[in-house]
């Protein structure tokens, strides 16, 4: 396969060179790009209201939706969060957050959401990778292409806006596109000099803080924030020490532009962001018996587990108008991420998962997670899983709007050079159980366990245009992925990496991805939409020729309603998998060895249902209502082995896919005065098996129905002064959330937060 034009640093040139395009801009233009990059808190009713204030046209170079009122338009299916919707929550966790959008689907895991796992219309959840995710449009998982188990995610507690979009309208965004694509939107520089303090306390030493600053003057503007969020945990280990979390996010905006007014108008902003995290946890679940009894407690074999990350990223965004019908965007970015998580990998020469699922062949090793019996032979082995991650790149998009006679053009093309990378560098320790207690027994050889770099280069193109003609809306695309891999394994006793028993394997894609929307705008209230689009997920570096890419064919036919005060929207979608991808991480409970596995055909289908009215009983007071419904079906079409833990040792025909829940729903419900404001929100989810199968689910691979409560209140005590107050779990629902990598795990009991929210 012919190489990839190598991205790197040097790709800055392009963005920079593109600064000296001599253009002109009217003096409408000009104003409207710098109240469009610098909107002012709490200065109008629309950004009061949580809604900014940008013009679509110009807000959606960050969006994939174009906002709010833009959804509408869109033939095929998006939703759009913003910062009211999110300030209702008192927004912290994105598992809750993105439960109110119909047709995605989430796995809890420890109970903060800080590493989701969340799919869409019937793609795999675990840990996010068979989505687009993004933050500001940019790729934000760590590496995307070589490695896009998405262990950094950013906190949506620092956003001002969530969107999502599924069906032929997302192509433009890659290289998952069976599903869709989800944006978080970071906090926008204030046009005039402001911010914003929250601070909350709450069970189990739980703090969270957020708090920015910003302020725009004629020719530059700026941006500082911060994210903390610390907590001791609400699982109980067993001899006592923390089970919690510490999560410290910095973040930095700078815009210089030219004087409003000007005939050459430009604007570039940089934007920098610094994410630590440090935890006290854990893969080690329980024994269904065990959960059944304790649902919060944590072996003693864990005690030694944690993860540390460290992220940082950066931005360089140029945004050019030469006319009102015309944008251009480029933007270069560059993500860096380390983690190392600490791990107990196996008890005695067993598997986690092998003895916790059948604890009565494994009595010995089981006491031994216990701390009931002990082992000074050195029985409790912990994986050091220390990886390094890099991706940049650069990203150039253009916009072009034209009239001609009855018809209505809105072009958009853009090209992404992207290279990234992930840097394993594995060994396992050796510990005794003493007592109750860990103690160290030997280190391992540096590199024993993983030793490689694997790397991907791609050239990524999109066309779209949007094609308005009366009634009628036509949206036809194309998508060209073009993905060089390389792995380099350096061997288990090379830790120098001399390079004398190195193995270098190289595969690609090059994929051609059409997809076309065609809506029919029936009346002012409701339009009729359909679309279909070919699904693309790599399979990733080092792989063996017979794995194949996964492949699908997307349906969806739907109805949009916006009457009055009610926005309401039904979809059935359809997706045909030519080859469903499943793949080996150590969060599935396998080796963690990235190896892809085919699934062969698969069929999901399913309906959303989403609708939010607010009723209006007075001139002061409102209750909004919401409603997410969704309902998915996904099967096997054929039968084969396979070692893939999820499916292994044997699919057939008609098979469940594991960890789709049949039904999800979520309903909100709130009150709200001039003063003060109160919601409650109500979220279910049908029984799940964690296996592949067919027919009644066996206990010890299923994931019981929950239903889980949430409640949250504020009062203004003085002018853009609340006192704020959150409940999860109000119910204090025992609930189940994974099987997997190893053994039972819960989701987060009930937890009751109180804070002050300022606005200044």
């Amino acid at each position: 396969m012919r190489r990839v034009v190598a991205v790197g640093w040097p790709m800055l040139l392009v963005a920079g060179s593109l600064l000296a395009i001599p253009v002109t801009a009217s003096d409408e233009s000009a104003k409207s790009m710098l109240e469009t990059e610098a909107p002012a808190p709490e200065t109008s009713q629309e950004e009061s209201s949580g809604r900014s204030a940008r013009p679509p046209e110009i807000f959606e170079h960050l969006l994939v939706t174009g906002g709010d009122e833009a959804v509408h338009d869109i033939p095929g299916s998006a939703d759009f969060l913003d910062l009211e919707e999110l300030r209702r929550q008192e927004h912290w966790d994105l598992h809750r957050v993105l439960r109110q959008v119909a047709g995605v689907t989430i796995q809890e895991e420890e109970g903060y959401g800080l590493r989701p796992n969340i799919g869409m219309r019937g793609t795999g959840v675990e840990r996010s990778q068979k989505i687009t995710l993004l933050e500001d449009g940019v790729l934000a998982a760590p590496a995307p292409y070589s490695a896009p188990a998405a262990y950094y995610v950013p906190a949506v507690g620092r956003m001002q806006s969530v969107e999502v979009r599924k069906g032929s309208s997302s192509i433009q965004q890659g290289p998952y596109t069976t599903g869709g694509v989800i944006n978080l939107v970071s906090s926008s520089i204030p046009g005039s000099f402001g911010g914003r303090i929250e601070f909350a306390v709450g069970e189990d030493r739980t703090r969270r803080l957020h708090g920015n600053a910003g302020q725009s003057l004629e020719r530059f503007g700026w941006l500082v924030e911060t994210y903390r969020f610390d907590t001791e945990g609400f699982k109980e280990l067993d001899d006592g020490g923390s089970t919690g979390v510490d999560v410290e996010d910095y973040l930095g905006k700078f815009r210089f532009n030219s004087k409003p007014g000007a005939r050459l108008y430009q604007a570039l902003e940089l934007k920098v962001g610094v994410t630590d995290q440090f935890g006290d946890e854990t893969y080690l679940g329980l024994t269904r018996e065990d959960f059944a009894q304790t649902p919060n407690r944590r072996y003693a074999a864990s005690q030694e587990d944690f993860i540390t990350t460290d992220h940082e990223q950066y931005q360089l965004r140029y945004f050019i108008q030469p006319s009102e019908t015309l944008f251009f965007t480029a933007t270069a970015y560059r993500n860096d991420f380390f983690r190392n998580w600490h791990k107990l990998q196996s008890v005695a020469g067993q598997s986690l998962p092998t003895v916790l699922d059948t604890p009565e062949l494994f009595p010995t090793e089981l006491g031994i997670l216990r701390g009931e019996i002990d082992a000074p032979n050195g029985a409790l082995s912990i994986r050091n899983n220390r990886r390094d991650y890099s991706s940049k790149g650069v990203e150039v998009r253009a916009d072009w709007h034209s009239s001609w006679r009855l018809m209505e053009h809105r072009l958009q093309f853009g090209v992404r050079l992207h290279e990234d990378m992930e840097d394993r560098f594995q060994e396992e320790d050796l510990w005794d159980m003493v007592a109750g207690r860990m103690v160290f027994n030997a280190p391992g050889s540096p590199g024993s366990q993983a030793n490689r770099i694997s790397s991907a280069a791609a050239a990524a193109y999109f066309v779209r245009d949007e094609i308005v003609m009366g009634r009628w809306t036509l949206s036809p695309g194309l998508r060209f992925e073009e993905i060089d891999f390389e792995r380099r394994d350096f061997g288990q006793a090379d830790a120098q990496r001399s390079g004398a028993n190195l193995k270098v394997s190289r595969n690609g894609a090059n994929v051609i991805l059409p997809g076309v929307g065609l809506s029919y705008r029936a009346g002012k209230s409701w339009a009729l939409f359909g679309g279909l689009h070919k699904g693309f997920a790599p399979p990733g570096p080092g792989q063996s020729p017979e794995t194949e890419n996964e492949k699908s064919l997307n349906y969806e036919a739907g109805i949009d309603i916006r009457h009055r005060a009610l926005k309401a929207r039904v979809v059935a979608f359809f997706s045909d998998y030519d080859n469903l991808l499943g793949r080996d991480t150590l969060s599935v409970g396998g080796e963690g060895t990235e190896d892809a596995f085919n699934g062969g055909e698969v069929e999901v289908r399913g309906v959303e249902i989403s609708a939010r009215h607010d009723f209006r009983p007075s001139s002061t007071m409102s209750v909004p209502l919401r409603l997410s419904y969704t309902y998915t079906s996904a099967e096997f079409q054929g039968s084969f082995e396979t070692s893939f833990p999820d499916w292994a040792p044997e699919v057939r025909r008609g098979d469940e896919v594991p960890y789709i829940p049949p039904v999800q729903l979520s309903i909100g419900l709130g009150l709200v005065d001039r003063h003060w404001g109160l919601h409650i929100d109500l979220n279910y989810s049908d029984k799940m098996r964690t296996h592949a199968g067919q027919g009644p689910i066996p206990p010890e691979s299923a994931i019981d129905d929950f239903f889980v409560v949430d409640l949250s209140a504020n009062y203004q005590i003085v002018s853009k002064l609340k006192i704020v107050a959150q409940v999860r779990n109000l119910n204090d629902e025992v609930y189940l959330v994974a099987r997997r990598p190893a053994g039972a795990r819960p989701g987060l009991p009930r937890t009751a937060l109180l804070g002050l929210s300022w606005e200044f």
